[in-house]
Parts: C-alpha cells; structure tokens; sequence
C-alpha cells in the first residue's frame, strides 16, 4: 500500500456529483450494498446529527467507483467522527487490492488519521492477509472480533436455475409451502409496514435476537418507502398473518432486512414462500444481486443455515478497522 509504483494514481473528487447522477452511476454497480445508498445517508443523517460526503474515485484519471462517508465535525472538526461502512464500491473493471490501497492512500491524505479523528471503516473488500497489512501500515486496527458476513443471491440467473441451486431440504420446504394454501402480497405503503414491524417487534423481544431496531426501520421508511424502495411481503392463510418480510432496494441490488415468522408460518414454510417470491418479483424489477443480510455463527446458527440453503455465494469481507 506504501508502494505508489505499484499502484494506480487515486484521486477522490467529493460532492462533484448531482444526486442524480451519484443514483446512476450507484445503479451501475453491481452487489451495492445498502449501507452506501444515498437513500441511506439521507435517513440517518439528520437522526445521527452527521453530514454525508460523497466520493467520486478516478483511478489514472478514469471513474472507477463511488464512495460515501457519514462525519460529524465539532470546533471547526478539532473533534472529527468519519464512517465508512461497506465501502468503497467500484465499477466494473476495478476493485482490486491495488485499488484499494489507492483508495485509502488518497483518503487518509484528505483525512489523516490525527489525535481527535475517529474511523471506523468496514471495506467492502474480501476478508486478506494483503488488505489488512495495507491498512496496519495506515494505523488501522482490526477492532471486530470476526469478520462480516453475508450471502449474495445472482438473480441476473433464472428462475429455473435459482431453484435448481437451492438445497434440497430448503426446496421441499418451498414445494410444501406452495401446496398449502397460502397466499403472498406485496406491499408499498404504511398500513402494510406497521403491520410488519407491530409482529416483528412482539417476536424480536420475545427471543431476543438481534436484528435492526423499530426506530431505523421507520426512519429509513421516511425516504425509502414515499420512493418505492420498500417492499413488504405478507404470507397470509385463512385470512390470518403469519409472516412477513422486509426488502429494501438500493441501485439495481437489494438486501433482505427483516421479517418474522408465526409458529405456525414455520411450520408451514412461510419464509421459503416469501423469500422465493421475493427473488422473482426482484428480477421484474431489474434487481441483478439480492443480499440476504450478516450471517454468524453466534447465536444466529439457524439464520445462517437457512440462507446459506439458498444457493447463494457465501462472502466474508474485511473487518470493521479504527
């Protein structure tokens, strides 16, 4: 990373862009990640009193990928906070470990790492002995005590091949679950959210699992939802709820955020129906990569064996680094 011959030259040119045309080159991205959605940082900024910064990264002179920060700044940014997650993300053509280290080269030049300077980065780079040497020689520290994991869905396939790639046990779920009886709805609007997260909210506190708060739910549906990029799916039988799921849509990718499941919905295979549902009503809307959300294996071994029966391509990115 230390070695400029060895890498391209980086430049970061910041807010030179319209949000309409950050959203198309966003778009072009492929497996874009919530997280550095423009629709993000206009939810969670004003709630988190911070400042978004957006980051058009030229690599020899060539566009070569998109970067968005979260900061808060105190006396003139004496007192300076800086977030980075899941990022930076790179148009086709880039992305290397090269190009990350002259990504982060560029960046602590812009910002140095200072008494009174906070980071935290979460890259959107695969989890390397390279990648984080490069970022030990920049002063970053390895803070996460496992590396992030998620599992992305290749809907640009057919459906034919999605459900082909689906272990058996998942699928015969899904068979049984479409003989039942249930019936699936999509939904845009309020009265179909707070549905959703009134059951979710029961379920979260009843189990005690981890998963988003009620409170970012309904503040990302301050922007996402009025954009149709919210999508609720119900599973009703005999006119009673009995799961439902969330999906946020950002570019042409989107993540699987949360969803609950009645006893009797888990019984029946509910969450397959919703979920494979779900990959098809994606792929009409031209959405090419589905992230099913972090995976671990701490307490959450169940999840990840339910979404890593989906087929799908099991990622391990690089650490959350101070």
């Amino acid at each position: 990373m230390n070695n400029p011959a060895s890498q391209p030259l980086c430049t970061i040119e910041w807010n030179s862009l319209s949000p309409a045309a950050w959203e198309e080159r966003f778009s072009k991205i492929r497996r874009s990640n919530l997280l550095q959605s423009y629709d993000y940082a206009r939810a969670i900024c004003p709630k988190r009193n911070m400042r978004g910064r957006w980051g058009l990264i030229r690599l020899n002179g060539e566009e070569a990928g998109l970067v968005q920060i979260l900061e808060a700044g105190f006396l003139r940014n004496l007192f300076h906070a800086l977030i980075i997650d899941r990022g930076p993300l790179w148009f086709e053509g880039y992305g290397s470990e090269a190009d990350f280290g002259a990504f982060m080269n560029a960046l602590t030049k812009t910002y140095p790492k200072r008494i009174g300077r906070r980071y935290r980065l979460i890259p959107e780079i695969g989890n390397s002995h390279t990648v984080r040497v490069q970022l030990k020689k920049l002063d970053f520290r390895d803070k996460a005590p496992k590396p992030y994991q998620t599992i992305w869905l290749d809907l640009s396939q057919s459906l034919e091949t999605l459900r082909a790639n689906l272990k058996k046990s998942w699928r015969n779920q899904l068979s049984r679950a479409e003989k039942s009886g249930i019936d699936v709805s999509w939904h845009y609007d309020t009265p179909a959210l707070k549905s959703l997260l009134k059951n979710y909210a029961i379920d979260r506190a009843a189990k005690g699992y981890n998963g988003a708060s009620v409170d970012i739910i309904v503040t990302l549906a301050k922007t996402m939802l009025p954009a149709g990029k919210m999508m609720i799916g119900h599973a009703v039988k005999d006119g009673k709820e009995i799961a439902s799921i969330l999906i946020l849509l950002h570019g042409r990718s989107a993540t699987y955020q949360i969803g609950w499941t009645s006893n009797q919905g888990r019984d029946l295979g509910a969450q397959n129906l919703l979920l494979w549902n779900a990959m098809d009503a994606l792929k009409t809307k031209g959405i090419l990569d589905f992230d099913l959300g972090g995976i671990n294996d701490d307490g959450a071994k169940g999840v990840k064996n339910f979404k890593d029966a989906m087929g799908g391509e099991p990622v391990n990115l690089g650490g959350l680094f101070r």
